[in-house]
């Protein structure tokens, strides 16, 4: 693998691996505060197909991101209103969201567009388009470093950027902030919370809330950035992925950012290396598609060494009287 195609990968790395890390982070929020969030691959769904379809027809992207946001939001907002208001079980409720937007997404298309589910193409100022940074062409020249510059860093859409900036930014709230100690707390222990007169309903929203805007993001980013509309069940498992990163991270997020590379990375050889041939044998495209998910199931299987989750975490609060 020559310099440019290494940086070719890295590239691609970067570009799979940022849905990944914002529905990471969304995750990372909820269970934070005690919310377990199956339902991640669900809101990231919901919300590729509304940026897409809002896009389309406003002729604005940013319309799109709002509109991906929004039902996001919703989604998470009825998550929230059977966990934490009703107290019911939150895996249940998480996988019921998966079903309802892998249904809802399709009917709806099929009923807006009549393209067999799916959005039309989007172009044009319907969709995000690569930034290039000040200097990325005079110094695209400069020997190792100027196409470090001018072709891993530089040329991503907005959103990458923003997710990027996503880590620092939920380190600082969570580690550095009287919110992210109190949204800590909850996760842990929500009587102490309560007796210290603070809301253990209202934190919890919040991060849900929180949640929801992060898996918007990645939606929108999914169908308006990274391709040019919305298909079928386009997100592809990346929530699960997202989970099986949050666990490998065990819930930190500077160690979210790399696990997430790590999946992007593996993402990124499988759609650029076709049958690799290792020793005379050659490693079929299947396997190599299938690199990820393999992974996420060794994650899950606990070869990650011990990840302790927030001990109230999946665990409705009931307010003693």
């Amino acid at each position: 693998m020559d310099f440019m195609t290494a940086l070719q990968v890295l590239d691609s790395t970067v570009r799979l691996a940022t849905p990944l890390l914002l529905a990471c982070l969304a995750g990372l929020f909820s269970e934070r505060a005690g919310i377990f969030d199956i339902g991640l691959e669900g809101k990231m769904l919901i919300a590729a197909f509304f940026s897409a379809a809002v896009a389309y027809v406003s002729g604005s992207v940013w319309l799109g991101l709002l509109a991906g946001i929004g039902s996001s939001m919703l989604l998470a907002g009825l998550h929230g209103l059977a966990s934490i208001t009703f107290r019911g079980n939150q895996l249940i409720s998480g996988v019921a969201i998966n079903f309802l937007a892998a249904g809802m997404t399709v009917l709806i298309a099929q009923d807006w567009f009549a393209q067999g589910g799916r959005t039309p193409s989007l172009i044009g100022a319907a969709r995000f388009e690569p930034i290039t940074l000040p200097l990325a062409e005079t110094l695209g020249g400069v020997p190792v470093l100027g196409p470090i510059y001018a072709e891993l860093i530089s040329g991503h859409t907005i959103l990458v950027y923003l997710a990027l900036l996503c880590v620092p930014t939920t380190w600082w709230v969570l580690f550095r902030t009287r919110f992210g100690l109190r949204l800590r707390a909850v996760g842990e222990n929500p009587a102490a919370v309560d007796t210290a007169g603070i809301s253990v309903v209202g934190m919890r929203y919040a991060a849900v809330l929180i949640c929801g805007v992060l898996c918007g993001i990645a939606g929108a980013y999914l169908a308006t950035a990274l391709q040019a509309g919305f298909v079928k069940d386009m997100t592809a498992g990346r929530g699960y992925i997202a989970l099986a990163a949050l666990i490998f991270a065990k819930w930190r997020p500077w160690y979210a950012l790399s696990a997430t590379l790590l999946f992007g990375f593996l993402q990124a050889v499988a759609l650029r290396y076709q049958n690799i041939e290792l020793g005379g044998l050659v490693i079929p495209v299947q396997l190599m598609d299938a690199l990820p998910y393999i992974l996420t199931v060794i994650i899950l299987a606990g070869f990650v060494g011990k990840a302790i989750p927030p001990r109230a975490g999946g665990q409705p609060y009931v307010k003693e009287r």
